[in-house]
């Protein structure tokens, strides 16, 4: 799992998301989907930059927060410890590692939309080897609206 955020000038929005994955070595390129029912989606066509966060697996209060609350109604951020980064993507500090990438292109493949990241900014390598937050440990959480 992964959690995504992206800001606008005047509006922050952040999900958790389950499809992701690198799609490219060289140029580095990573592709997240985000589902067109969601706020974060919304926020996302028009911001420049989008965050992609791992969170360990002990990580729950982020995880439901992002992942079962809705921006339509919520401002997550108020409840969350922050940074804007690159573009002024919201980091969550809560995060074990994070990257910042530039939204290259968006593609439709659904009820998803695929966003195209260049990598711009990361956080150092985490200690260790974590346990990383799967789907098998957010399946108590109710979404905070429908794929």
């Amino acid at each position: 799992m992964y959690l995504v955020t992206a800001a606008t000038a005047d509006e922050r929005a952040g999900c958790l998301v389950g499809f992701a994955s690198q799609s490219s070595i060289d140029p580095p390129r990573f592709v997240v989907w985000l589902s067109r029912a969601n706020h974060t989606y919304r926020v996302a066509r028009r911001a420049s930059h989008l965050g992609v966060h791992l969170l360990r697996r002990e990580d729950k209060a982020p995880a439901a927060l992002f992942g079962g609350e809705t921006g339509d109604s919520v401002d997550k951020f108020a409840r969350a410890a922050w940074r804007p980064e690159a573009g002024g993507t919201p980091v969550l500090d809560e995060a074990c590692a994070w990257f910042v990438g530039r939204v290259r292109e968006h593609f439709d493949g659904g009820d998803h939309v695929g966003f195209l990241l260049e990598p711009v900014a990361c956080s150092p390598r985490p200690h260790g080897r974590p346990q990383l937050l799967a789907f098998t440990d957010v399946t108590d959480l109710t979404p905070g609206h429908p794929a």
